[in-house]
């Protein structure tokens, strides 16, 4: 069963991606893609979240590649 979408106003109310562990990175990457997929979001908002899943999948793949 998946969990429901918890809705990201801003991304400045999240902590900074470099402060996640892989499994925090990895299910708000997994949260965002869906987010994003569902759209109705602005254009400004789907840009930032689009901005930090970018940083997020980079962050999972360092940690990834540092294990």
């Amino acid at each position: 069963m998946t969990e429901p979408t918890k809705k990201i106003d801003t991304t400045s109310e999240l902590p900074t991606v470099d402060s996640l562990d892989y499994e925090a990175a990895r299910d708000e990457l997994m949260q965002t893609v869906r987010q994003l997929e569902q759209g109705g979001l602005s254009l400004d908002s789907s840009l930032e979240l689009w901005e930090r899943g970018e940083k997020l999948a980079q962050r999972c793949e360092n940690l990834l590649q540092g294990a």
